[in-house]
């Protein structure tokens, strides 16, 4: 079997939710067939819902049997159960990939590894351990069990999908976005479509903090929030040397968030999940304290105003596209 492109296959479905599984990892599983045949890929969606193994299991369990009553379940420990009443052994020659060890704990979700021993998997094969006090000991169940574990398969892939969340275990991880035409243009009407601005608002629902230029402030005079997805409004900080303002600026007047104006950035070290959405300036402002970059690309052209004139270089983390935009996600690099 050719486990790098069954395990890409797996990154790929998780990189599909980075940034909105706070405080979880992205994961993703892909299960196959005794003969190498795709069954079924799942990813981990939102924390306190059904892991990455568990939806690939029941999307397997689809392709496999004519029972569509898994079809309707979504809760996780719901999940766990029926998969485990119903497998008839239909996984004994089944192999998964997953992007992190599987987690060996009880907590919101059942565990994933005890799940797997219950379902008498031939083979598991790992991308990444998983080093949370909490989770760890996956392979080492699996193992006691008779299944055959393999692990380090695109491990390099794997640490990049899991960086956010082994920073969240230590300390503050940022995201700077921001979206652009293929002209490199950032002005006129909306440059993203509906989809990738409701991903945004995804983003800003489990972000703790989001921090704006003062000029995008008072030109835009937004509101940050997250009503797209009727989600959870994030703290703000304003970074600006100047705090005039005027307060009926949308932003000011959304209930339960708190919203300060700073030209320093130290505030930001007491949040875990921080995402910065910025133009031009702001971004060499804050690249000391940025993690990792996404945008946005529109497959069109015709704005006047370029997201930035001076030399920006990035290694390039995962490219992914909806309906209408591409997206990058990338770290800095250091300039040429």
């Amino acid at each position: 079997m050719n486990d790098h492109f069954y395990m890409q296959c797996a990154l790929d479905a998780a990189w599909k939710f980075q940034g909105l599984t706070f405080p979880n990892p992205a994961v993703g599983a892909c299960v196959l067939g005794a003969y190498g045949e795709i069954l079924g890929i799942g990813a981990h969606e939102k924390a306190g819902e059904a892991h990455a193994e568990v939806l690939a299991l029941k999307a397997a369990y689809l392709t496999l049997t004519s029972d569509q009553n898994i079809s309707a379940i979504t809760n996780a420990q719901e999940l766990h159960s029926y998969l485990k009443t119903h497998h008839n052994n239909l996984f004994k020659n089944a192999t998964i990939y997953v992007t992190l060890e599987p987690c060996a704990h009880e907590g919101k979700t059942p565990s994933c590894a005890t799940l797997l021993c219950d379902l008498g998997l031939k083979k598991v094969v790992v991308s990444h351990v998983d080093s949370s006090v909490d989770a760890k000991g996956g392979m080492a169940r699996l193992r006691e069990s008779g299944i055959e574990v393999v692990s380090g398969v695109l491990e390099v892939k794997g640490a990049a999908l899991l960086h956010p969340f082994t920073q969240w275990q230590k300390g503050t991880f940022v995201t700077y976005k921001w979206a652009q035409r293929l002209d490199g243009s950032i002005d006129g009407k909306a440059v993203s479509s509906l989809e990738s601005r409701q991903r945004v608002h995804a983003m800003r629902n489990v972000s703790d903090l989001l921090v704006i230029g003062g000029n995008t402030v008072r030109i835009d005079r937004p509101t940050l929030d997250a009503r797209l997805v009727n989600g959870n409004a994030p703290d703000i900080l304003i970074y600006s040397k100047s705090g005039d303002f005027d307060k009926s600026i949308p932003l000011f007047s959304v209930a339960g968030r708190k919203v300060s104006i700073s030209d320093s950035l130290e505030s930001v070290k007491n949040y875990k999940n921080v995402l910065i959405e910025g133009g031009p300036n702001l971004i060499h402002e804050v690249k000391a304290i940025t993690d990792c970059y996404l945008s946005f690309v529109s497959p069109s052209s015709g704005g006047t105003i370029p997201f930035t004139k001076e030399a920006l270089y990035f290694n390039l983390l995962h490219i992914d596209k909806n309906e209408e935009n591409i997206l990058f996600w990338m770290r800095h690099k250091e300039d040429k």
